[in-house]
């Protein structure tokens, strides 16, 4: 029988569409909210700079007692920063430092390096314009500005500006929670000895990571022996209690793949077959929780190590984003130059490893085979190819970087 293959972007768009976010708010300590999903606006109760302060050391003057070039004021005040200083007396400057406030009355700032000082005063080399290495307040946030908007994914810059705004906790969606275990009699851990036809579990490393990145709580069920029963059992184990399933291997349509017939038999099955590369196998759908609760919705990703990698960062990470609260799900691409040639192009959509070269423009990695787990280390980023689609050296691709996409 004929298999169907069903566009990728149909795919991800009804796996989006099946998304159901968490709904649990939590106030964490900023310190520690890093990598998690805002929840709630953040809107300051205060202007940032809360009073007009110098850009520089120097000193604050009036410009109207600087009628030329050469003039020399008496030094009246000193102004550190976190402190305030008194009104400017005309005639008068204020010696004043980086991040002090403007004295009532000064009107600009003079360098250090434009003044000429004495034990008596400071003589002015250099006229000011009006408003000069002034900061005025407000300038960088306003009172009453939304400085944070929900559904931000929390970076470290962004809690520095929470910070700025006196943010002690932040309200925050609660971690994802997401059970993960690999199928395949084959497989080993790193650390036991390799038998003959035997391979150690990269998948488990690579997966375990990329949901720990996002920010997940993962419960790592392990390697499950390739029976229908003993793939049904863990699927009932790890729908209590979790909102996601991750899988890999299992998932083709050998006789030892049992990953369709147990979801089928545990809960439902959406998706079977996709038209993308590397990756075509992959389901996703729901496992029912046996106890009444409220299950979890399951995503079976291919063995092979790169396929797995791939349709990961492509499937799954927009699902775990979406499903967290995350506003933004989707990577962008870079409109790129290609430094290679691509003739025999796939009939499905494709997934290049591939980085950019020292000229700027995008290289592939020469073995582009979906167990060739060294690419995906090598690379930095993907070339998203349509279906059908010939790559000429010259030619623009769509470029992903990784930084969109493993972040």
């Amino acid at each position: 029988m004929k298999q169907i293959l069903r566009p990728f972007e149909e795919v991800r768009a009804a796996l989006l569409d099946s998304v159901e976010p968490v709904a649990g708010i939590e106030a964490v300590p900023t310190a520690e909210a890093l990598g998690r999903v805002l929840a709630v606006d953040q809107v300051s109760g205060l202007d940032v700079p809360p009073l007009d302060n110098s850009h520089m050391d120097g000193y604050a003057v009036r410009t109207a007692d600087l009628p030329a070039l050469g003039t020399r004021l008496r030094v009246a005040q000193r102004i550190p920063a976190g402190s305030v200083g008194h009104t400017l007396e005309p005639g008068t400057a204020a010696r004043i430092f980086t991040g002090a406030p403007i004295p009532h009355g000064a009107d600009a700032v003079v360098m250090q390096e434009l003044c000429s000082v004495d034990a008596d005063g400071v003589t002015i080399n250099q006229l000011p314009r009006p408003g000069e290495w002034i900061r005025k307040a407000g300038e960088d946030i306003a009172r009453g500005a939304t400085v944070l908007g929900a559904g931000v994914r929390l970076n470290p810059q962004m809690l520095g500006l929470a910070a700025s705004l006196g943010c002690a906790t932040l309200p925050v969606y609660r971690r994802l929670r997401v059970a993960l275990f690999s199928t395949g009699d084959e497989l080993v851990m790193p650390g036991e000895p390799l038998p003959p036809g035997a391979i150690y579990n990269s998948n488990r490393y690579v997966l375990r990571g990329l949901l720990e990145a996002l920010g997940c709580e993962v419960s790592d069920l392990g390697i499950v022996p390739d029976s229908l029963d003993a793939t049904r059992q863990a699927l009932r184990s790890a729908a209590a209690g979790n909102d996601l399933i991750v899988t890999s291997g299992g998932v083709s349509m050998g006789e030892e793949d049992h990953i369709k017939p147990a979801v089928t038999a545990e809960g439902r099955l959406d998706s079977w077959l996709i038209a993308m590369k590397p990756g075509k196998p992959v389901a996703f759908g729901r496992v029912d929780d046996p106890a009444g609760g409220k299950g979890a919705a399951f995503i079976g990703l291919p063995g092979n190590p790169v396929s797995s990698f791939v349709t990961f960062i492509m499937l799954v990470r927009p699902f775990v984003l979406k499903a967290q609260g995350a506003a933004h799900c989707l990577p962008r691409a870079l409109p790129l130059e290609a430094g290679f040639d691509w003739p025999r192009p796939d009939k499905r959509r494709e997934f290049l490893r591939a980085r950019l070269g020292p000229d700027g423009r995008v290289v592939l990695y020469p073995n582009q085979g979906p167990g060739v787990l060294t690419s995906t280390v090598w690379a930095d980023g993907l070339v998203d190819n349509p279906p059908e689609t010939a790559i000429r050296a010259g030619d623009r691709v769509s470029f992903i970087p990784y930084s969109e996409l493993l972040q």
